[in-house]
């Protein structure tokens, strides 16, 4: 659990057990300590990997026909508990609705990333901004792509 910064707020909070996830993969990226992790993707970042477990990977098919994937995935090690924060680029505080930081009630992050290639469960991506070995919960197609890239021109 990560300290309280000046002007937090944290409230207490129940054991979780009203929702049920299935991790579908993990997600291997380069950042092992949150201090050095991005504060958003960038498509021209480090090439990670998203590996998907059985019996998941069969739900890949058709996935490389798309040149971008929303990931969505579980901020395991983030604190749940704060209702104000004070992020450490800002002097202000913010309600945790109103910011982006994986301290959240329920800690879901997502990011769009780019898909650079498939490999039976595999996935090389760009784009991602969590810690190595962050459980994943789920991948879709890029939500303004609503159909697959075309095909190439023969």
């Amino acid at each position: 659990m990560y300290d309280i910064r000046p002007h937090e707020i944290a409230v207490p909070i129940p054991a979780p057990d009203d929702a049920r996830l299935y991790f579908i993969g993990r997600i291997h990226t380069p950042w092992n300590d949150r201090k050095d992790c991005p504060r958003q993707g960038r498509t021209d970042g480090p090439e990670c990997r998203i590996e998907i477990f059985e019996p998941w990977v069969p739900a890949l098919q058709g996935i490389e026909d798309y040149e971008s994937v929303e990931v969505l995935y579980w901020l395991n090690k983030a604190r749940r508990d704060l209702i104000v924060q004070n992020p450490s680029h800002s002097e202000r505080t913010y309600g945790t609705f109103a910011l982006r930081s994986p301290v959240r009630p329920n800690p879901i992050g997502t990011v769009l990333a780019k898909l650079i290639s498939v490999d039976g469960p595999n996935l090389i991506v760009r784009g991602l901004d969590c810690l190595n070995g962050t459980p994943l919960i789920d991948l879709k197609p890029d939500r303004c792509a609503f159909s697959p890239k075309a095909p190439p021109k023969p």
